[in-house]
């Protein structure tokens, strides 16, 4: 996989350019009426549901944590909560997930956060090549390696759904 000639400037594209790591920048039009931001880019990207990942900010336990699971998937917070080796998970305010990660629901990308978070991220990823997460705005995915996306993020991976 080559590194995206055409980089969009957003914290993840540059934190990945920097500590050079491989991707694929892919544009769509997003649609400003969606709200299952994930089937969207599935369905306009022409991708498989199960390798588009959704990124969501957990308050586990006190602190804020990163889940990264397939978009056709439901967390179980208390496999998230496991993971993260804290009693209970819920998922974040989305003031405060958009406000600690710099990025807007719907655009918010495991990578390049304003502050770095512990991330896990869903073992099924494992089973494919690539996989698409937020490249850090709504309309612009970018593929990696999940192996290389665990790396970067410096996350675990562990079942979630």
């Amino acid at each position: 996989m080559a590194r995206s000639h055409e980089t969009a400037r957003t914290p993840a594209t540059r934190a990945l350019t920097v500590a050079e790591v491989p991707f694929t920048l892919h544009r769509y039009e997003h649609d400003p009426r969606a709200t299952d931001f994930g089937a969207e880019a599935a369905e306009k990207l022409d991708v498989a549901p199960e390798r588009i990942f959704k990124t969501l900010v957990v308050d586990a336990g006190g602190g804020l944590a990163v889940a990264v699971i397939p978009v056709h998937s439901r967390m179980r917070l208390a496999a998230v909560a496991s993971a993260l080796a804290v009693k209970k998970a819920r998922l974040a305010d989305p003031a405060v997930a958009e406000r600690k990660t710099g990025y807007v629901v719907g655009g918010i990308s495991p990578v390049g956060q304003k502050t770095h978070l512990p991330t896990v991220i869903d073992s099924s990823s494992l089973a494919h090549e690539t996989i698409f997460v937020s490249a850090g705005r709504r309309g612009l995915d970018l593929e990696i390696a999940p192996r290389l996306l665990v790396a970067v993020t410096r996350g675990d991976t562990a079942p979630l759904t």
